[in-house]
């Protein structure tokens, strides 16, 4: 049985409607983060974004001192970046204190 092989990801997301899909949310949200500081640009008449720096600015967001992973529906490593983002906010807690 062949194993599925996720599809690379893209260098730039070009569109809401990409945009949003790559963050899994609608398309009014991604237009709302955008005017809350969310890292795209306009390049013609369609919005652009970098899926890195999409990563980064949510990490820097949710108070993460790493990227977020975002998954897609294909991602097989869901429970270790789980795990991994557990570990890191009992940290954060534990320094807290």
């Amino acid at each position: 049985m062949a194993k599925k092989r996720a599809a690379p990801e893209p260098a730039v997301l070009t569109g809401w409607a990409a945009i949003a899909k790559f963050l899994g949310q609608p398309v009014v949200v991604a237009q709302r983060w955008a005017k809350e500081g969310m890292p795209v640009q306009r390049k013609g008449r369609y919005m652009t974004a970098a899926p890195d720096e999409l990563s980064r600015w949510l990490g820097k967001e949710s108070g993460a001192r790493e990227a977020i992973h975002i998954t897609q529906g294909s991602d097989s490593d869901l429970l270790q970046n789980l795990r991994r983002g557990l570990k890191q906010a009992r940290a954060e807690k534990n320094r807290r204190r």
